[in-house]
């Protein structure tokens, strides 16, 4: 049953939404059922394999770092926000960061951290040289950013995943 249905929830939701949008008909009732079992063919031909975590430990630190990462860089960003005329201007720029990251999982959480945490954004991932373009609000140094991303969340992904 799985090979011909291996998503029937999705079959069953696309049918159904296939029958609102149109009338209800015996045509459209076997139209419907058709393309929604080949939907769900596809998806499954596409659908990644299930990540593969070694230890939970570090993702339960990583969670931790985050959340504190995030409450500080909003605190910073907004002050930065607030005071930008009166103290001095900010340098907003682009550092690539070698990754040693291979994992698909892993990069995904990375980019999630690093785009949720304000005043970074993760812009361009290239594959083959194994490193990732990231935008910077207030850059102050470059070295700093490609240690804290290597020692603070990378190790931890790695840690996890590899």
């Amino acid at each position: 049953m799985t090979r011909i249905l291996p998503h029937p929830l999705l079959s069953v939701a696309l049918v159904l939404m296939w029958l609102m949008l149109t009338r209800f008909s015996l045509g459209h009732l076997v139209l419907g059922s058709v393309i929604s079992i080949l939907a769900g063919l596809a998806l499954a031909r596409i659908e990644p394999k299930a990540p593969r975590i070694r230890s939970w430990a570090p993702l339960l630190r990583l969670v931790a770092i985050v959340s504190v990462d995030i409450v500080r860089s909003n605190w910073a960003v907004a002050w930065l926000m607030l005071t930008n005329g009166r103290h001095g201007g900010r340098t907003s720029a682009f550092v690539i960061i070698p990754l040693r990251l291979h994992d698909p999982v892993a990069l995904a959480l990375l980019a999630i951290i690093l785009t949720a945490t304000p005043g970074t954004a993760w812009l361009e991932y290239d594959r083959e040289a194994g490193t990732l373009l990231l935008h910077v609000f207030d850059m102050i140094d470059e070295e700093d950013w490609r240690v804290l991303i290597r020692d603070r969340y990378e190790a931890l992904l790695l840690e996890a995943f590899a």
